[in-house]
C-alpha cells in the first residue's frame, strides 16, 4: 500500500514536467497539452468518494486491485498514445485508477491497524506521500530527458503492475452488510465535483464569463444540489450526510483542507518568483524547493510517537496549522534580492506544519468512524484535499494576477510578470509591484491558516470519541 502512496503522488506532481515535450511531439498547443495534468487530477478528485464508498460495499481489496489495473492500463496507453485525444483518454483512466488505489488504500490501512499502530501506519503514509510529491518533478524530469516522455509514463505502468501483484498479500475487508450501490447518487456526486473543480481550475485563465467556466460551474452546482437531495432519501447513500454532522470528523476534514490551502500556493508559484525577478537558476530553485519536503518526510513518525505517548492530537494539529501560518507570514521577507539562506527558515516552517499534521489527521479522522464506513471516510479526506488544492491553485494565482493588474492596468502584462516573464524595460518597478502583491497574498494565506486552526480546534475540543455510523 505504501508503494501506491509513493507512485501516485509522483505521477501527479511530475506529469507537468513532460507537457512541453508532449505538445511538441504530438503537434498540439500548450493549452491542450495542459489537460494531460488536468484530466488526471479532475478524474481522481471526482471519483475518490465514490471509490471509497464502493470499497465499503464490494470489498476494499477488490477496489484497490481494480484501481491498480486501471492505473497500469492508463499509464501504458499514455505511453503508446498516437495523438492528444488518446493521451487525454488514457489520463482519465489513470486518474480513475488512482482514485481506487488512494481511497481503498486508506480504508485498508484503517481496517488493518488500530490504536497506536494505526497512528504509526498513517504517519508512514504521510511520509511516503510527501516523498512522492517531492520526487515527482525531479524523477520525471530525469526520465523525460533520458528516455523521453513516453517511457516516462510507461514507468508508472510498471508501478501499477507492482501494486496489482501486491494485492495478493493484502487483507480484505468490507462493510458487515453489503449495501445496495447507489449509482444515481454516485453519478451526481462525480459530475458535481468534476464540474465545480473544473470551473475553479479554469477560471483564472478564462474569467467567469467564459462559456466553459459557466457551463462547468452550472454542472457543479446542479450536480451537488441534486446529489444532496438524492442522498437524503437514499437508504444506502454513497455519501452518508450524517458524517457531515459528526463534529470531530468535520474538524479533521477542516484541518486537512486548511493544510492543503496553507502550502499549495507557495509550492506552486514561488519557483517562478525565485527565477525572475530574484534571479536564481533553475537548479538553485529546485534545491530551495526541496527544503519544505525535508520536514514533510521526517516529522510524521515523530508526530505519531508523540500522540501515542499522550500528546493531544487536537493540540498537535492546531499547533501545526499555526506553524503553517507562521511560515507563510515569515515568507513575507520575500524580495528580489532574497538569498537562499533567508528562505530556509520560512520554507522549513511551512514543511514542518504539513509534516506534523499530515499523518495525524488521517489516523484521528478514521478513529471517529466505524469500520463499515472507513472507505467513505478515506474518500472524503482525499476529496477535501483535492478540492482544497484546486481552490488554492486557482485563488492564489488569481490573487497575484488580480492585485498586480490593478496596479499595472494590464491583465496580460500582470500574467506574464507573475509567471516570471518580466520585460527588459521597467524590470525593477515591476519586481517591486510583484513583491508587494506577493506579501498581500501571503498575509491572506496566513489569515486563512489561523482561522482554520482556530475553527478546527473548536470542532475538536472535548467531545466524546463516539463513533459515527
Amino acid at each position: 500500500m505504501l508503494g501506491g502512496f509513493l507512485a501516485l503522488p509522483m505521477s501527479m506532481s511530475g506529469a507537468s514536467v513532460a507537457i512541453p515535450r508532449v505538445a511538441a511531439d504530438l503537434g498540439t498547443g500548450g493549452a491542450a497539452a495542459q489537460w494531460v495534468v488536468t484530466a488526471y487530477f479532475l478524474t481522481a478528485a471526482a471519483l475518490m468518494l465514490i471509490a471509497g464508498s464502493l470499497a465499503d460495499a464490494v470489498g476494499r481489496r477488490r477496489v484497490y486491485r481494480a484501481g491498480a489495473v486501471a492505473y497500469a492500463t492508463g499509464s501504458l496507453a499514455a505511453a503508446l498514445a498516437p495523438g492528444i485525444g488518446v493521451l487525454l483518454a488514457a489520463r482519465v483512466l489513470t486518474g480513475a485508477g488512482a482514485a481506487g488505489v488512494m481511497a481503498a488504500g486508506g480504508a485498508l490501512v484503517a481496517t488493518t491497524f488500530s490504536g497506536p499502530a494505526r497512528t504509526r501506519a498513517f504517519a508512514a503514509v504521510g511520509t511516503t506521500a510527501g516523498l512522492g510529491l517531492a520526487l515527482g518533478p525531479p524523477v520525471s524530469g530525469w526520465l523525460v530527458d533520458a528516455v523521453g516522455w513516453r517511457l516516462g509514463f510507461g514507468v508508472f505502468a510498471l508501478a501499477g503492475l507492482g501494486l496489482l501483484a501486491g494485492t495478493w498479500a493484502l487483507p480484505d475487508s468490507r462493510a458487515s452488510t453489503r449495501p445496495r450501490i447507489d449509482w444515481t447518487g454516485a453519478a451526481l456526486i462525480a459530475s458535481g465535483l468534476a464540474g465545480t473543480m473544473l470551473a475553479v481550475s479554469q477560471w483564472p485563465g478564462r474569467t467567469w464569463t467564459d462559456p466553459l467556466v459557466l457551463g462547468a460551474a452550472a454542472v457543479g452546482v446542479v450536480g451537488i444540489g441534486l446529489a444532496v437531495a438524492v442522498e437524503r432519501r437514499a437508504p444506502q447513500p454513497v455519501l452518508d450526510l450524517r458524517l457531515l454532522r459528526h463534529r470531530r470528523f468535520m474538524g479533521w476534514l477542516l484541518a486537512a483542507g486548511t493544510m492543503a490551502l496553507g502550502f499549495g500556493g507557495v509550492l506552486s508559484f514561488l519557483p517562478s518568483y525565485l527565477q525572475s525577478p530574484a534571479g536564481h537558476s533553475a537548479t538553485a530553485v529546485g534545491a530551495v524547493m526541496l527544503l519544505p519536503t525535508l520536514p514533510m518526510v521526517s516529522l510524521p513518525p515523530l508526530a505519531a510517537r508523540a500522540v501515542n505517548r499522550g500528546l493531544s492530537p487536537r493540540a498537535l494539529v492546531t499547533g501545526a496549522l499555526l506553524l503553517l501560518a507562521a511560515g507563510n507570514a515569515w515568507l513575507t521577507i520575500l524580495a528580489p534580492d532574497v538569498g537562499v539562506v533567508a528562505l530556509a527558515g520560512p520554507l522549513l516552517a511551512v514543511g514542518a506544519g504539513v509534516g506534523l499534521a499530515s499523518g495525524t489527521i488521517d489516523a484521528q479522522a478514521m478513529d471517529q468512524i466505524d469500520e463499515n464506513h472507513v472507505g467513505m471516510a478515506a474518500g472524503m479526506l482525499n476529496t477535501v484535499r483535492a478540492a482544497a488544492n484546486a481552490f488554492v491553485l486557482a485563488l492564489f494565482g488569481a490573487a497575484l494576477v488580480g492585485l498586480l493588474s490593478a496596479r499595472l492596468g494590464s491583465p496580460e502584462l500582470a500574467g506574464r510578470v507573475v509567471t516570471g516573464n518580466l520585460p527588459v524595460t521597467g524590470t525593477d518597478t515591476l519586481a517591486d509591484h510583484l513583491t508587494d502583491v506577493w506579501h498581500l497574498t501571503l498575509w491572506a494565506a496566513t489569515g486563512v491558516c489561523v482561522a482554520g486552526a482556530v475553527a478546527a480546534g473548536v470542532l475538536l475540543r472535548d467531545g466524546s470519541r463516539r463513533r459515527a455510523r
